[in-house]
């Protein structure tokens, strides 16, 4: 069994080791995955590591275990936290009470007393997991599912078969009462082929869903169903830019449910509509969004407005539909994909084709597929091509195998073409970031919110691409260039630390100290002198 994760957090680094060496970790079933001497070093940690258990102090510099706590409970509610002090004050219990922590003892820490609520907490943990995994009560839970009705209205409305002059009826008749303003569609993908030993897939998959209800339906207003092996969300908004929050808080799902479940989760966010009556494009460009895990990866959320520029995600025209499985594999970009696709097409023209002119306008419509889909794309369809002149005409008379090549090769060149518009969005978006940094690093307020906020994107999002792209994080990058803003003031003026501190947007003076120190391997009057 899998040794559930320990951080310990005490400003005084031979605690830490004291702790850690006096209780057997391993017998009690727990590992020590790291330490931290303040809060803030903490919160990182746990961001990285993903513990189930955090041991802290209260008295810190910077981040005391107190706001520690509140962080952890508001950010990662499912972390336990246990609080040790010197300082037995009633209003530090109360507060305890208060964030609902369950342990809180004195120093110097007994590691008899330690080791028993480690034990009970071990209990609890694993009666939390079994919980969730229990066979029994996911087929009692099986059971359980939304009405049916209400599940086929859905199922049909997604698939687009409820006719207009029924919609209304529909809705009053199932008693779905979503006024918007706006809507989107949420697709939650289970692999089946990453299950942990001993499980059904299917009941995985279940379980998976139980807990999106649990964790994430409280969050929104939202209705939940499943269609074909997926969990669905139909969200009611009250504005465009709330996707945002919500591609965060279903990253975070996924990731959670990798960590504590072993499944492997991705989340696709569809484009936001006016009308719940058109949930079916946004459930389209929502399972394109999933689609493209293969480039982004799994265990993650994927919102189709900031992986696709926004001229590119159009509703799909109706008679560009026989060619979807085509346009999908190039949007993802997989040779393999798009080549299977192409013989599929292939396949499709000799089924559905008995005459010449038939022959030749399914070719035509071939041709008119690729046009459209590059003029929705803003792709210079004619340059794509070679401007082949008489290009339906040239089209219509090749033979079967060098049809075939011309559509992996136009469909491959245009994927190529869509890949390099992304990519350079993506740098786009990181040199706006930058450039904010530059505008606004005096400010102490400044936060990875409130970018994404200006940029209009997901933390998600944009933190794993700001990596991809600047080869370290946000907050790293923001706090190296105030560091060095900072050292060419040092060097350049004779103000004091202080007040450069305030001017590189750090209102606490020994924590810019530390921080400075950190990158520079001295304190900033040390720096100074060593200089001069």
């Amino acid at each position: 069994m899998e040794r559930y994760k320990v951080i310990l957090v005490d400003d005084e680094a031979e605690v830490i080791d004291m702790i850690e060496k006096k209780i057997h970790w391993n017998d009690l079933g727990f590992e020590v995955a790291g330490s931290a001497t303040n809060g803030v070093k903490a919160l990182e940690l746990v961001e990285k590591l993903q513990p189930d258990v955090v041991l802290t102090d209260i008295k810190m510099p910077y981040m005391d275990g107190l706001e520690l706590s509140r962080r952890l409970n508001r950010e990662y509610p499912n972390i336990y936290i246990m609080l040790c002090t010197g300082f037995d004050e009633f209003e530090y219990a109360k507060e305890a009470v208060h964030l609902e922590i369950k342990e809180y003892m004195l120093k110097p820490v007994n590691a008899t007393e330690l080791s028993e609520s480690l034990t009970n907490l071990k209990h609890t943990l694993d009666r939390e997991r079994e919980e969730k995994l229990n066979v029994k009560k996911l087929n009692d839970y099986f059971q359980e599912v939304l009405p049916k009705l209400q599940s086929n209205f859905f199922i049909s409305l997604i698939e687009g078969r409820v006719e207009k002059h029924d919609y209304e009826r529909f809705l009053q008749a199932y008693q779905v009462d979503m006024k918007g303003p706006l809507f989107g569609c949420v697709i939650f993908h289970t692999s089946e082929n990453h299950v942990p030993e001993g499980m059904n897939p299917l009941l995985l998959s279940m379980s998976v869903e139980r807990e999106i209800k649990q964790r994430l339906m409280d969050q929104w207003n939202c209705l939940e169903f499943i269609y074909m092996g997926n969990t669905l969300l139909v969200l009611e908004l009250d504005a465009e830019d709330q996707i945002t929050q919500i591609t965060d808080a279903c990253d975070r799902f996924c990731r959670w449910a990798y960590r504590i479940m072993g499944a492997v989760v991705t989340a696709g966010i569809g484009t936001v509509c006016d009308s719940l009556y058109e949930i079916s494009l946004s459930y389209e460009r929502a399972r394109e969004a999933v689609s493209y895990r293969v480039l982004y990866g799994t265990k993650r959320a994927i919102n189709i407005g900031e992986i696709v520029p926004k001229e590119q995600i159009k509703p799909v025209q109706s008679e560009e539909s026989r060619m979807q499985t085509l346009f999908r594999a190039i949007r993802i970009g997989d040779s393999t994909e798009i080549e299977r696709a192409a013989h599929g097409e292939m396949e499709k023209l000799h089924k559905n084709t008995e005459t010449m002119s038939q022959y030749n306008l399914a070719t035509m419509e071939i041709v008119s597929g690729f046009f459209k889909f590059c003029t929705d794309n803003s792709l210079d369809f004619n340059k794509i091509s070679g401007n082949m002149q008489n290009i339906y005409e040239k089209v219509s008379q090749m033979d079967e195998s060098s049809l075939t090549a011309w559509i992996v090769q136009m469909s491959e060149t245009i994927s190529e073409k869509l890949k390099c518009a992304r990519n350079s969005s993506a740098r786009r978006l990181i040199v706006e970031a930058q450039n904010i940094v530059k505008e606004r690093y005096m400010e102490a307020d400044i936060s990875l919110d409130e970018i994404c906020a200006v940029l209009g994107v997901s933390n998600s999002y944009f933190s794993s691409l700001f990596k991809k792209e600047a080869g370290k994080s946000f907050i790293s990058y923001l706090t190296d260039y105030r560091m060095d803003i900072a050292a060419e003031m040092i060097l350049n003026t004779d103000e004091k630390s202080y007040t450069i501190a305030e001017k590189v947007g750090y209102l606490d003076a020994n924590y810019f100290s530390y921080v400075f120190k950190k990158k520079f391997g001295v304190s900033p009057s040390k720096y100074r002198a060593s200089v001069k």
